[in-house]
């Protein structure tokens, strides 16, 4: 039994996330007015909405917004009809997606899982800095760890995962030359998580936390020397045009969950429930398939080669990880990220990783 401090705090946790969501429902209405899932009559068709990802990105404009809006109502015959908004665009705060949608506010959306796993750590297993350093490591990873990631949205969340999407590789792009990771010692490193600052604290590297969209000001100034961020995103944002070196290991990659209120998921009968997975199934294939080549081409079009598709061609020259760079990839999982991420998350995170990925990955994890 938990002491009563720890009930108390887990308490006024539960009322904040609830007080949250109650204020956010203004914002919320305007999408959400005609509710999640709406059938007047049996012959109407069903009308359902989306909270989807990230507005302007590939996932979201290429795969997630014509598979809702148009695909499913083909698929279906028009027996379904869906709307999608992007949740930074529909006035939600990505840290309480998950808390929204165990109260049915948002009964079918997409949670950021760095995000979200601010106050559920257990959740980014799957995503920690150098866990994944290439695109087939990260499949393998998710694919161990996602019958943990069901059981946690089933089981606090009220939550049926659906489908699990990625976004491209993140690494690291730098002003001057490096050979390695051993090479970052003394810079300044823009950062987006609390893994990732521990990580490059513990190359002996200065972390600094900066907005996405605050990154390439930065580099430009000198606030920081090197950033971590996604290939083609970098390059969208013309950091190819202020950085000369980038790494090809992948630092994170950016996961998200998509997923139901099980409510909401049970109201709708039986055959629009196999149609949707069925159809969400081979989304999920499409979108991780598009981040893999968005990942290369992203490397590509930094580097100024011919192979460039998505971007503009810079003149980087691409760090090529070495027996060095893996070695000490290993010594900052077993050291450095592991034991942080136990010390944020507790036993839990534990057992979870030892049953889950240990075996596959050869890397223990041990109580704090």
């Amino acid at each position: 039994m938990r002491a009563p401090h720890v009930l108390e705090a887990a308490l006024l946790r539960s009322v904040f996330r609830y007080c949250s969501a109650l204020a956010l429902l203004p914002a919320l209405l305007a999408f959400l007015a005609a509710g999640s899932v709406a059938q007047t009559t049996a012959s109407e068709p069903i009308r359902i909405k989306i909270v989807g990802g990230l507005a302007d990105v590939s996932q979201f404009v290429r795969y997630e917004e014509p598979f809702w809006r148009d695909h499913i109502r083909e698929v279906s015959g028009g027996r379904i009809v869906a709307e999608i908004a992007p949740f930074d665009r529909s006035g939600i705060r990505a840290q309480e997606m998950l808390a929204l949608m165990r109260l049915g506010v948002v009964p079918f959306g997409t949670a950021l899982l760095a995000v979200v796993s601010n106050e559920e750590p257990e959740f980014n297993a799957v995503d920690l800095p150098v866990v994944n350093p290439d695109m087939a490591a990260l499949r393998r990873t998710v694919a161990l760890y996602r019958p943990h990631l069901e059981q946690l949205l089933a089981e606090r969340y009220d939550v049926e995962l659906l489908a699990v999407y990625t976004y491209p590789a993140q690494v690291i792009f730098c002003r001057d030359r490096f050979s390695g990771l051993s090479d970052l010692a003394g810079r300044r490193i823009r950062t987006s998580s609390v893994g990732q600052s521990d990580m490059f604290a513990a190359l002996g590297a200065t972390p600094v936390v900066i907005p996405f969209a605050e990154t390439l000001a930065a580099v430009r100034s000198g606030v920081v020397e090197c950033a971590v961020t996604g290939t083609l995103s970098a390059n969208a944002i013309g950091l190819h045009e202020a950085t000369t070196y980038m790494h090809s290991m992948a630092i994170t990659w950016g996961l998200s969950m998509f997923g139901a209120n099980r409510a909401a998921w049970a109201a709708l009968p039986e055959w629009a429930r196999t149609l949707i997975r069925r159809e969400l199934a081979i989304l999920e294939r499409q979108i991780w398939d598009a981040t893999e080549v968005e990942t290369v081409d992203g490397f590509a079009c930094n580097a100024g080669l011919p192979s460039c598709a998505g971007g503009r061609r810079g003149q980087a020259t691409i760090v090529a990880g070495s027996t060095a760079d893996q070695q000490r990839r290993l010594r900052l999982l077993t050291e450095t990220i592991l034991p942080g991420w136990v010390r944020r998350c507790g036993e839990p995170c534990v057992e979870a990783w030892n049953r889950y990925l240990a075996p596959a990955l050869g890397v223990t994890a041990r109580p704090d």
